[in-house]
């Protein structure tokens, strides 16, 4: 593991991979995943039920068939997507994430099944279930359920980075006019989507127990037949 250029060009701080985070994005659905086996492994979810069966709001009916945690794991659920929702502009504009999936509820499209559309509001939906059915907040069911024992104590979920890691998340930057200019932290307003910021090493945990039989160092997050 190496670091490569600066988490802050203008201090100029070098990246670690030890300790430099990183916001990794829609890689970040992997976890919302496994998540999600982690509650079919416990018999409480079934990745061929409705998934209104789950919610406390409702998708409504169409081509006389129901979602299920497989179509959205797939991302053959059938809806449209669009980007503008899924990232907010300060802090302030973030809607609690039931709130975010029913103001932002994407028309139907296709038939679940039938066609492979990436679906970011698919992935969200996902999460809030995680979030009803094992009574914890997504941020908090991840950090204990993934994140602890993963021994992944460089990362962290959602968008209220701990005081002791602030400090270390990498600027993000735009080129413009001949210059490197230093972005704001990226509020994502469906955590779900894109939950994570990380280092190198934590995240290098997480890929070796989905290589490994769902196992690193002894700390096991998934059974052998869901990691297959």
């Amino acid at each position: 593991a190496k670091g490569y250029g600066y988490a802050d060009l203008e201090a100029r701080i070098p990246v670690d991979a030890d300790r430099t985070l990183f916001f990794i994005g829609s890689d970040g659905k992997l976890f919302t995943w496994t998540a999600v086996m982690q509650l079919v492994e416990q018999g409480k979810l079934d990745l061929h039920a409705d998934v209104n069966t789950y919610l406390d709001f409702t998708i409504p009916a169409a081509f006389d068939k129901p979602i299920t945690l497989d179509h959205l794991m797939t991302h053959t659920a059938g809806f449209e997507d669009e980007y503008n929702s899924l990232m907010a502009g300060s802090e302030a504009a973030l809607l609690p994430l039931r709130e975010h999936l029913v103001r932002h509820m994407p028309s139907r499209v296709y038939p679940p099944g039938a066609v492979m559309a990436y679906s970011n509001y698919g992935t969200a939906l996902a999460g809030y279930i995680v979030e009803r059915v094992s009574g914890l907040p997504f941020e908090q069911y991840l950090t204990e359920h993934l994140l602890q024992p993963l021994g992944m104590t460089h990362s962290f979920a959602g968008n209220a980075p701990p005081p002791e890691l602030a400090a270390a998340i990498s600027k993000g930057y735009t080129y413009q006019n001949g210059e490197y200019i230093a972005s704001d932290f990226e509020w994502t307003a469906a955590v779900p989507c894109a939950p994570l910021r990380t280092t190198a090493t934590d995240i290098s945990r997480f890929m070796l127990a989905h290589l490994a039989d769902g196992c690193v160092d002894g700390a096991c997050i998934l059974r052998p037949d869901s990691v297959d």
